[in-house]
This record gives C-alpha cells, sequence and structure tokens, in this order.
C-alpha cells in the first residue's frame, strides 16, 4: 500500500493553510489521538483531517489556538465524518468545549447495516485490502518527535473515512436505513463530557469495597486519594501508580512491614521501594479514622417498571435477532428504561420520552405503546 505523505501541521504558519483547505470543503474525515494510558489527565495529541485530496496531520501541541476547527465542527452545512465518534466528541468537549454537528459517524453506520465487524481495521481490510499495524494501539501519541510508522498508522485512520463513508451511505439508502442513521448521529453529537475531577468517595466503586470492615474501608479510602496524588505529582495515569485490586488487597491485609506490603497482589519492588513507607504509616493512621458512610446503592425500580423494562428487552431482542444487528441499535439501554418509568399509553405521552428519537417514534411507536397498553391491562 502507497500513500502520499501527509502534510504535517506544527506551526501557526501551517495550520492558517490547511484551514483555508478545509474552509472550502463541505466534509472532512477526522480522527484524536490522546495519550490516556500515559498521563494523568489525558489530553488530545494529534488530530487527524483528510479532505480528497490530502492528509491533515495537526499537532495541537504546536499549534497553539484551533478555536477555528471547532468553529468547523459546529457549522452545520459542514459533514464531519468520524468512526466511533463518541469519545472522541466527549474529549474535544471537555478540553477544548466544542461542539460537533452534522455527523456522520461510519462505525454506526456499519452497525446498523448489520456489520458484524465494524472496527475501522475491520471495514479497511474487507473493503479496501488495507491492514492497519495493531502494535500501534497503545502508542504514546505525545512523544515528539513521532516515528514515521506512527504518523503513517495515524493517516489510516482518517485517509478512508470520505470513501468509506460514500460506501456505507450507498448501502443505508438501499437498506432505507439513512434517516435512521441520521438519527443515531444526531444522538451521538449529545454526548456529555467526563470532566474527570477527582472524588474521595470515589473509592465505593471498586469492587470489593462495601464488603470491608469499617477500619478496612477507612484504609481503602486513603489509599484511594494516596494513590490519586502520587499519579497527579508524576503525570502517569491511576492504575500506572496501583491497580483498583491492588488497593483492595492492601485494605483487606493492613500490612505493618514492608514484607507484608510486598506480599500483597500487584506490589513489584519497585512500587514497594517508591510508595511503601509512605502507606505503611498512612494504613496505621486510617484505622483509627471513621470511614464516611457509604453512598446508598442503586435500588431495584419498581416492580411495576422492571416488569415494564424486561418486555420491552424483550421485544428489543428480538426485533433486533429478526433484522441481524445488535439491540441497542434498535433503541438504548437508556431510552428503554425511560419507556419502562414513563410508561407511554398513547403516542402523544410517548412524544415526551426525551430519549425516543423522532424516527424511531415514528417506526416503533405504535408497536411500543402496545407493549405497555398490554402489559397495563394486564
Amino acid at each position: 500500500m502507497s500513500l502520499s505523505p501527509a502534510t504535517l501541521v506544527t506551526s501557526e504558519r501551517t495550520w492558517q493553510a490547511c484551514l483555508a483547505r478545509l474552509q472550502t470543503e463541505p466534509r472532512f474525515g477526522i480522527d484524536l489521538e490522546a495519550n490516556s494510558m500515559y498521563a494523568y489527565r489525558e489530553r488530545v495529541c494529534l488530530i487527524q483531517i483528510s479532505i480528497p485530496t490530502q492528509d491533515y496531520i495537526v499537532d495541537p501541541l504546536a499549534v497553539g489556538n484551533l478555536d477555528s476547527l471547532g468553529q468547523l465542527l459546529a457549522d452545520p452545512q459542514v459533514e464531519k465524518i468520524f468512526h466511533a465518534a463518541e469519545y472522541d466528541l466527549m474529549l474535544l468537549k471537555r478540553q477544548y468545549e466544542w461542539q460537533c454537528a452534522h455527523l456522520f459517524d461510519t462505525m454506526w453506520a456499519a452497525r446498523i447495516l448489520g456489520y458484524e465487524r465494524y472496527g475501522l481495521g475491520n471495514l479497511l481490510q474487507e473493503l479496501y485490502g488495507v491492514a492497519q499495524n495493531k502494535k500501534h494501539q497503545k502508542a504514546n501519541w505525545c512523544q515528539r518527535p513521532l516515528p514515521p510508522d506512527l504518523l503513517k498508522y495515524a493517516q489510516l485512520d482518517t485517509h478512508y473515512l470520505l470513501p468509506l463513508r460514500d460506501h456505507l451511505a450507498a448501502e443505508l439508502i438501499a437498506q432505507n436505513r439513512l434517516a435512521e442513521a441520521q438519527e443515531t448521529f444526531a444522538e451521538q453529537t449529545q454526548v456529555s463530557p467526563n470532566h474527570q475531577t477527582f472524588d474521595p468517595d470515589g473509592f465505593w466503586y471498586i469492587s470489593g469495597a462495601y464488603d470491608l470492615p469499617r477500619p478496612q474501608q477507612a484504609v481503602l479510602k486513603a489509599l484511594y486519594a494516596f494513590r490519586d496524588q502520587q499519579a497527579e505529582r508524576s503525570n502517569q495515569p491511576l492504575f500506572k501508580v496501583l491497580s483498583d485490586r491492588t488497593l483492595l488487597e492492601i485494605a483487606q491485609a493492613c500490612p505493618t512491614t514492608l514484607r507484608e506490603l510486598h506480599a500483597v497482589y500487584g506490589m513489584s519492588e519497585g512500587q514497594v521501594r517508591r510508595y511503601g513507607r509512605q502507606i505503611l504509616p498512612l494504613i496505621a493512621e486510617a484505622q483509627q479514622t471513621e470511614p464516611s458512610r457509604p453512598p446508598k446503592r442503586n435500588h431495584r425500580p419498581p416492580e411495576e417498571v422492571a416488569n415494564r423494562y424486561e418486555k420491552l428487552h424483550t421485544w428489543r431482542k428480538e426485533k433486533a435477532q429478526a433484522r441481524g444487528v445488535e439491540s441497542d441499535v434498535i433503541i438504548s439501554r437508556d431510552c428503554l428504561w425511560a419507556l419502562a418509568h414513563q410508561n407511554p399509553q398513547d403516542l402523544e405521552e410517548l412524544a415526551k420520552v426525551n430519549q425516543l428519537g423522532a424516527w424511531r417514534r415514528q417506526t416503533y411507536g405504535q408497536e411500543i405503546i402496545q407493549i405497555l397498553q398490554n402489559h397495563y391491562n394486564g
């Protein structure tokens, strides 16, 4: 496979040249690379953009102000083609507060069409005979300079998005699925960013936290805060400092010596050396404190709500199987719960379920109401 080299955008001058081209295009393919496996707080490290005649690789660490790209993303007259847009859009909203309009998501298009293998690498291999090098999936995209093989890998993420979009759009039209896809694409643009602020009571979400005795829960809370401090100080992701399982097992064992600490699952010699003399007194002190009260667990919904959900869930599963797609292509899980809670009994009430878009309401509305009416009458 031979690709013309991408244009590297690493200065204000080259960015303005790239921007001038983009502003003349009715659509472009776009992808991001971030450093979630290498930093305490992930950030956008690379932005790849493709138009029919050129691929661009934009370095946001070097260019600085990219607000003009945010304006293009928000422009409803310009189509933005992503593959699996949700994560990228969340990151762009969190870091830049950008919004996206007029999205075409090739992953969702493939799912709606019933493709069993809808990863970008799978689609490129199947449709264009292009193989991506999977060893780069966990690369550190904030390293500079980026080696040529990483740049080529990044370029491939957008180079084929425009023809892939056209191929899938033609299939959507042939199967009368374009309106469904457009509704799904619009829903994807509404994702909410995770602001990643530290919650000292987040330790309760570690599997097994509720089962610990109270003094050990206090130890786990202290260890949880300690890990966050160390990760922020060293700019590492949390798992590279101490894993959740290791935190839990330290809290269970409450070691009093470095030897005992070293015996805990996941504690390497390096971790004992770096953190051991801070962890041991922390454990001793935490055992003497009163832990915070556990938050209330999500209670099971009322029985009639749960029953309605199960009936809708069964209907959705059967609908998906008959069509040869995954269940959430039909309707999302969140929407099923909203329907079960609100229990609309006619089309007017169904229109008040915000999670259900107009296409799905028109396509499935009567069936949904029939299910809920039968349940209600039963």
